[in-house]
């Protein structure tokens, strides 16, 4: 039986594993507490290494869970579907442990498997034979099992056409070139500097948004660059949490509280100032990647 002082020693790294694995901090302590509960009724002696003990039987409650979503046929849920509560908790995982925010929003497009594959051996660096027995599989399964979340994660698998083309009808990419306009706009944004928010905009730059994105009685569309940077201000802590993907294909800023796709940013600039901006709500099932294999666990 594993000591409360070896699960306490533990509980960290549980809980990070944990978070990864289910996408939500209030999951993940659920999954930790259930599995100190399997712990203490464990009738069998102490294990030779309780940490790796514990991170087995953590494993096997994340995966059930993830296998019970998926039975549900539940999507991964857009931010502003998520409880404030819990939303704002996970932010505060994602800042406080540097979490990298790309990549849990793609790690909820995998299959609980994959998922757990992925996580087990990319991020936490454990081999695969422990994931074959986590997973209660074979170790050329389980390598099956990430190379395949890694091929999603990716992107490099096939887009479906119905899905590329619904994407592409609400998003569009920033060009390269616009790329660091655009950082400079979200860095200016993120700190409040309405100054240097109005030198990166043209004086008739306009924002648009979907009216799901806005509070009640929120223009959808506003124009001028003074009014834009005033209303900037007032949203800074969502421009926070904006990261890039790849959306259906196309490079994309991502708003993504907590680590929950909310929607994209797309700017288009003129003589390395920004034109026009455009919140559009992303689509359940749009696909979402990284623009680059991330190994920040």
């Amino acid at each position: 039986m594993v000591q409360v002082a070896e699960f306490e020693a533990a509980r960290p790294q549980l809980t990070a594993l944990a978070f990864r694995l289910l996408g939500s901090v209030h999951d993940a302590e659920d999954a930790v507490q259930t599995t100190w509960i399997k712990a203490s009724a464990a009738a069998s002696a102490e294990p030779r290494n309780p940490a790796a003990w514990l991170t087995t039987v953590l494993t096997r409650v994340c995966l059930d869970h993830l296998r019970a979503r998926r039975r549900r046929r539940e999507e991964p849920l857009l931010a502003d579907l998520i409880p404030d509560g819990r939303l704002a908790a996970d932010e505060r995982f994602v800042q406080r442990e540097q979490v990298s925010r790309a990549l849990l929003v793609v790690l909820d497009r995998l299959t609980p498997p994959q998922r757990v594959a992925y996580v087990l051996h990319d991020l936490f660096g454990l081999p695969f034979r422990e994931v074959a027995e986590t997973l209660g599989t074979t170790v050329v399964n389980a390598k099956k099992h990430a190379s395949r979340a890694r091929v999603r994660i990716r992107g490099t698998g096939p887009v479906p056409a119905s899905a590329s083309a619904s994407a592409s009808a609400s998003t569009s990419a920033t060009a390269p070139a616009d790329t660091a306009v655009a950082d400079a706009f979200l860095a200016a944004a993120a700190g409040g500097d309405i100054g240097r928010l109005l030198t990166l905009m043209t004086a008739t730059c306009t924002r648009t948004a979907d009216p799901a994105l806005l509070p009640p009685g929120t223009p959808t569309t506003v124009t001028g660059a003074a009014e834009i940077a005033r209303e900037t201000t007032h949203f800074t802590s969502r421009v926070r949490t904006t990261t890039r993907l790849l959306v259906a294909g196309t490079p994309s800023y991502v708003i993504a509280p907590g680590g929950h796709a909310l929607a994209t940013l797309t700017l288009t600039t003129e003589d390395a100032r920004i034109t026009s901006l455009t919140l559009t709500r992303l689509r359940p099932g749009t696909p979402l990647t990284l623009l680059s294999l991330e190994r920040n666990v």
